[in-house]
């Protein structure tokens, strides 16, 4: 059972396609989100990356990450989400431990382990059939979005 759909992130989060990288909510508490990705071989970023043998690149694991946290924060720590912006300062310990290919599903964990005032950190895994394939420390920092 799903906590958030795809209409319902999309309401949170800025991205869109090509770099929406959450799918769907599956649990979502205080300090704590649980997110999946369906990784599809249409992905835009199998066509360069590599051709005759798709890999997910590591760096869109780790925005997949973030922005699994990106929610988390906006539904359970923004007062003000509409005039706010999630902006990630630094990403610590990332580790790689396997590959992830078309057909793969990405669950994503986050856990926020610190916030002081509008800054905080998290720690985010991301298993494939319950195997971890990336994990991760980061710190964000919670901004006013600027006048446009």
């Amino acid at each position: 059972m799903s906590v958030m759909q795809i209409e319902a992130i999309k309401k949170v989060l800025p991205h869109r396609y090509p770099f929406l990288l959450v799918d769907r909510v599956l649990e979502l508490e205080e300090k704590r989100i649980l997110a999946l990705k369906n990784v599809t071989v249409n992905e835009e970023f199998f066509n360069g990356h590599f051709p005759g043998k798709p890999l997910m690149p590591g760096v869109l694991q780790v925005e997949a990450l973030a922005q699994t946290g990106c929610i988390m924060l906006t539904e359970k720590h923004i007062e003000d989400p509409d005039n706010s912006l999630i902006v990630f300062t630094n990403i610590n310990k990332a580790k790689f431990r396997r590959s992830v290919v078309p057909g793969d599903q990405l669950m994503m964990e986050v856990e926020l382990t610190n916030r002081r005032r509008n800054f905080t950190t998290m720690e985010g895994t991301a298993k494939v059939d319950g195997t971890v394939v990336c994990e991760l420390e980061a710190t964000s920092a919670i901004v006013p979005k600027e006048d446009e």
